[in-house]
């Protein structure tokens, strides 16, 4: 059973830490339309399409980028333009911030990212590409840039202090590279690209360490999830896959597959930070929340007027945004997202129950034949568990 929601906004207010809901209905900017069930605000502002978004300031602020070449920093709280950075002379494909928002990364046609302070709007350093830099991601520690660019299909890293070229990795992908992430813990880095092909790198020895090639078309998007359990990739296959990479089953026993979702290309993907959810964004204007446990869809979100180019959450997972190329950025409120009525008869449908998690309190999806007495505990607690990854003795 699809999960369908129409854009539209309850009439309410979010605080500046958009952390707790103020009763002051008059202030707030959020869109109306008949019928609401999730929330949103519009960002405005842009001149071309949008093709990258990120919260950052604890998600009090909104971090865009366009292909009228400049990167802006909005007010979450009421959509106020705060900054607009002249950031290239050509599309910004990708913007990246720093954990602690200090700085972000602007990756541009014009063969060039940059590093910037996100406070006085100072460059720090300028990397070039002999080709258009299609995508790019800061380390979580800060430390390291990566980039990937279409001339020669090279993936570089960068040192974030200065700038310096630490490495090119090139002649792996046979096509232009559409996407680049780091790992969580840095030590990995994957790829994707218009070759169909997904490439896991290690790091320090700049080796390919896995070929992944289940998509059927090009590959646009990777993430992984935060305790890197999971990796995400989508594809124009209008499918996204997850590899089981803390395990390394996806070696024998290959990818989940999320389908019956996008009804276009998928080109953006992301995690919730407690790996629980999925979020994608595709050619078909829709925003998809997916269930990672099940292995299920959600919730669709649909509103925007063309093409889903990039999607991000917040920390605290109520909110998410979403880019396109219809020139806006929209954020979504979608804390209550689990007790709408479409959400709870479709989970039902499909024969599942709502548990609550003894050791972390969350709400979590079981299948109803299962034995209750032995899904008390989520899975995500279940593999943080010691006893649960200690592998028994072989007598």
């Amino acid at each position: 059973m699809d999960v369908e929601v129409s854009t539209g906004a309850v009439d309410r207010y979010l605080g500046e830490e958009l952390n707790s809901v103020a009763g002051e209905s008059q202030k707030s900017n959020w869109e109306n339309e008949n019928l609401s069930q999730i929330p949103f605000k519009v960002f405005r502002g842009h001149r071309d399409a949008v093709n990258s978004c990120v919260f950052c300031i604890n998600g009090t602020h909104v971090l865009s980028g366009s292909d009228d070449g400049t990167a802006k920093l909005w007010s979450a709280r009421g959509t106020k333009l705060i900054t607009n950075y002249a950031a290239h002379t050509g599309p910004v494909s990708a913007v990246k911030v720093t954990k602690d928002s200090k700085q972000f990364l602007t990756c541009s046609w014009d063969k060039s990212v940059r590093l910037w302070d996100l406070e006085t709007g100072k460059i720090l350093w300028t990397g070039k590409h002999n080709g258009m830099v299609m995508a790019g991601d800061i380390s979580l520690d800060g430390k390291l840039v990566v980039s990937c660019s279409d001339f020669d299909n090279a993936v570089k890293v960068w040192n974030a202090e200065d700038g310096q070229e630490l490495t090119e990795l090139k002649n792996h992908h046979s096509s232009t590279p559409t996407c680049c992430s780091f790992s969580p813990n840095g030590q990995r880095i994957v790829s994707t690209s218009f070759d169909k092909v997904t490439k896991i790198w290690d790091r320090v020895s700049e080796t390919v360490t896995a070929t992944l090639t289940d998509h059927l078309n090009i590959v646009s998007s990777c993430c992984f999830s935060e305790k890197e359990r999971y990796l995400c990739t989508g594809s124009w296959d209008k499918t996204l896959r997850l590899y089981d990479i803390s395990t390394g089953m996806y070696r024998t026993k290959g990818s989940k597959v999320l389908d019956k979702g996008h009804e276009g290309c998928v080109s953006c993907c992301r995690f919730s930070t407690d790996g629980q959810t999925l979020i994608s964004g595709g050619y078909d204007k829709a925003v998809i929340l997916w269930d990672v446990s099940n292995y299920v869809k959600k919730l669709v979100l649909k509103g925007h007027e063309d093409w889903i180019t990039d999607v991000d959450t917040s920390i605290d997972k109520k909110w998410i945004l979403s880019a396109s190329k219809d020139k806006t950025v929209r954020m979504w409120n979608i804390e209550n997202a689990d007790h709408i009525p479409a959400v709870v008869e479709s989970r039902h449908a499909m024969g599942l129950k709502i548990m609550q998690c003894e050791k972390c309190g969350k709400s979590f999806s079981i299948a109803q034949l299962e034995d209750v007495v032995d899904t008390s505990i989520c899975v995500f607690c279940r593999l943080a568990d010691p006893e649960r990854n200690t592998l028994p003795s072989i007598l």
